[in-house]
């Protein structure tokens, strides 16, 4: 009896090492996995990154080239909104 006992627990340590051994490989599967996967959304992130500040900075000349062209058409009433713009800030700013 000592010696089935012995056997069985020879046999339920064995099997409890195979499944930890199953367990770590994958583990480490789903953590290469992961690490692939992190490297294409980071690269897909920096592209949408890109592509936004691009989409922002050609608005931002264009708005500036507008501006320039409003300015030079009409030099007085930029000059009237830019001081009327000025003492608004000024009264805001005072408070």
């Amino acid at each position: 009896m000592k010696d089935t006992i012995e056997g069985l627990s020879d046999q339920v340590a064995g099997a409890a090492s195979d499944i930890g051994a199953a367990a770590r490989e994958q583990a480490r599967r789903g953590l290469s996995h992961a690490r692939a996967n992190a490297g294409a959304v980071a690269a897909d992130a920096s592209d949408r990154l890109s592509a936004a500040a691009d989409i922002a900075k050609s608005r931002a000349s264009s708005l500036g080239d507008s501006l320039e062209d409003v300015v030079r058409d009409r030099p007085l009433s930029s000059v009237a909104l830019a001081l009327g713009l000025g003492f608004l800030f000024g009264v805001i700013w005072r408070r």
